[in-house]
């Protein structure tokens, strides 16, 4: 007879063992009809569990997050049912949850075209339609291994095989197919109603590049068909901002396999990047001395600050006069060198370094995604050598220089978690005891929210992150704060405190954009290469309605470049129309049209970059209304 304790602190009883959908059906027809699945004890289970023995329960639906995650699973099955059916000679493997949906890898003897995922739609939508009850059924390891090779699923019989023998396996069955899950799942395959298959990709076998290539089938799924249409929308409007478009239309930037993960920067782009490089200078470098450290450093550097065991297979080699050297994946060991150089005393202390550290870093091919995942990229990384009184002050210092930089940039929606000691790591337990305890105390004496997030820190410190939010809702971490009391110790660090004896400072590693790289993609596809005046790589270009008003045209571009405005001219002999679409296209805050009117009263007609017409301005009044958007930034940007 178990008792059920409900979320509301309510408490249910029953005569027998129940499941969890006859619970929900207790509480709510609705409720019955809603449920996907249940936490019982906090374990997630299906609504077809039985409950034999006293419990907390709750109800998952599709408004939970572990409700999407349960339809997006169970869209995977529909998936893979709909491929066995329409192609029976594929293999299936794996098909896990991904952000906002799931894929599912094949082994099949051809490619599958844009018009195979047409019919492989269609199917999902009818097998969606026949409502088929999903059952959960557990075998022992080794019939599941016969069973999956009886049907010729040679790949889901491998992966059975590497569990271990004494563990049953779970399965889950819709229809004519069978696969391997641990669940949950939805009650049956009715309740997966809006749903699309989006692309298809390469994959290898086990994420190993020694092994066959797959064919991954990415969909996404949502709990209605709103939600659906708002998020294919979003997607649309993505690659519309997509930063590897927009780079090459606005002549940023582009790759080339010669160099793969390696950015080409054009003058525009590098302009955009001098610009966010100048910002942080002044604004987080400071009071930091800033330095810059050698590309190639000895192995054993890297052996003894433990990088060299946690990220060999990252890690750029190379040898020379029998000696072994890595091209740098981080900087931190080469400031401890600079900190190490030269006998410190606490009064030196805090003691402050800054580099914009150019690292290098073995990103499998695969993963490479324009400025957003690169091999070479640069990260605005300093750190701080301290003693435990001020590791406070530092961190809190940096928690407010972090919003402040974001809010420059245009992000107000940030999320932090605190990120705790991972399995693997160096350092005892009680040095990590007191950096997790320095980092939540910082965060709870600024009275911000965060999430935890147990395992995820640095394998030498714990660390806070900084997740911003863009203007179509996507998450992307870019800075950290990581408290370090372990490798200041391995790469001997010491200084000389109050009572003349050697004591090990404390590491704070701090980045706030993270990879100047990735920062700016992010900020391409924020503002959709529509930049802030201040931000612009061009501010103003000068465009004349005829040859007649060129010379006009000309001097307001000296003019304003003279007074460090980025602008330039377009004299061409085209019509004007053809000028303004053009460089309304490139991005360029203001166009200044000069025709006959305005080269009589040595004035511009001003359009902005949201196509308001501002009207006739003189000179005077345009530099100082974008003088004061520059200003507004309070950034001395407009310095060579």
């Amino acid at each position: 007879m178990p008792a059920i304790t409900l979320p509301d602190g309510s408490l249910k009883q029953f005569d027998a063992p129940v499941t969890v959908a006859a619970v929900a059906a207790s509480i709510g027809a609705g409720l019955a009809k809603a449920a996907l699945g249940a936490r019982v004890d906090g374990r997630e289970v299906d609504t077809s569990f039985l409950i034999e023995r006293d419990c907390a329960l709750s109800i998952i639906t599709s408004k939970d997050e572990a409700g999407l995650e349960i339809i997006r699973h169970s869209t995977a099955h529909l998936l893979a049912q709909a491929v066995k059916q329409l192609y029976p000679s594929a293999q299936v493997t794996i098909g896990p949850v991904v952000d906002d949906g799931f894929y599912y890898d094949f082994a099949y003897e051809r490619s599958f075209t844009p018009e195979d995922l047409a019919h492989i739609e269609k199917r999902m939508e009818e097998l969606a339609e026949a409502d088929l009850v999903v059952e959960r059924r557990l075998m022992a390891r080794d019939d599941a291994v016969d069973f999956f090779k009886g049907m010729g699923e040679a790949y889901k019989a491998e992966i059975i095989a590497s569990i271990p023998a004494d563990q049953d396996i779970s399965l889950y069955g819709q229809g004519d197919f069978v696969d391997l899950c641990r669940g949950p799942h939805v009650p049956s395959t009715g309740r997966l109603k809006a749903f699309k298959l989006t692309k298809i990709a390469g994959a290898y076998w086990r994420g190993d590049q020694n092994n066959e290539v797959l064919q991954r089938i990415y969909g996404t799924s949502w709990a209605d068909k709103k939600d659906l249409a708002a998020y294919l929308k979003r997607i649309e409007e993505a690659e519309k901002r997509d930063h590897r478009k927009l780079g090459r239309s606005l002549d940023l930037f582009h790759f080339q396999e010669e160099a793969p993960g390696m950015v080409f920067w054009h003058e525009k782009g590098w302009t955009l990047y001098r610009l966010v490089e100048r910002y942080i200078r002044d604004v987080c470098y400071a009071d930091y001395q800033e330095v810059h450290t050698p590309q190639v450093l000895d192995r054993s550097l890297w052996e003894k600050s433990g990088h060299w065991d946690k990220f060999h297979d990252m890690i750029f080699a190379t040898n020379s006069e029998n000696r072994e050297y890595a091209v740098k994946p981080m900087n931190c060991p080469g400031h401890v060198q600079i900190f190490n150089n030269g006998l410190r005393s606490y009064r030196d202390l805090p003691f402050r370094i800054a580099e914009f550290g150019i690292v290098h870093r073995n990103e499998p091919s695969g993963t490479l995604h324009g400025l957003m995942r690169a091999r070479r990229f640069t990260q605005d990384d300093a750190h701080i050598f301290c003693a435990e009184s001020s590791l406070q002050d530092e961190v809190s210092r940096l928690i407010d220089m972090t919003f402040q930089v974001y809010t420059a940039f245009g992000f107000t929606d940030v999320e932090v978690a605190l990120s705790l000691r991972p399995a693997q790591r160096v350092g005892a337990d009680e040095l990590w005891d007191k950096a997790e305890a320095a980092l939540e105390l910082a965060l709870t004496n600024k009275g911000l929210k965060f999430r935890v997030q147990p395992g995820e820190g640095a394998f030498y410190g714990p660390k806070i992150e900084f997740t911003l939010k863009d203007c179509l809702g996507r998450n992307w971490q870019c800075g950290t704060v990581q408290v370090d009391f372990s490798m200041p110790e391995r790469l001997g660090a010491k200084f000389v405190g109050e009572d003349g004896e050697r004591h090990v400072p404390v590491m704070i590693h701090r980045a706030i954009l993270g990879s100047m790289e990735r920062f700016i993609g992010i900020l391409i596809e924020h503002h959709a290469g529509r930049f802030p005046a201040w931000l612009a790589p061009m501010q103003a270009i000068a465009l004349s309605i005829t040859e007649h008003h060129g010379p006009w045209a000309k001097e307001v571009a000296e003019i304003l470049k003279n007074q460090g405005f980025r602008c330039d001219a377009d004299l061409r002999n085209e019509k004007i129309g053809l000028k303004i679409r053009e460089h309304t296209l490139q991005r360029i805050p203001y166009l200044l049209v000069i025709g006959e009117r305005e080269m009589g009263n040595r004035t511009v007609a001003v359009r902005a970059q949201s196509g308001a017409d501002l009207g006739e301005l003189t000179l005077e009044q345009f530099t100082e209304r974008l003088r004061n958007e520059v200003a507004q930034r309070g950034q001395s940007i407009l310095e060579d």
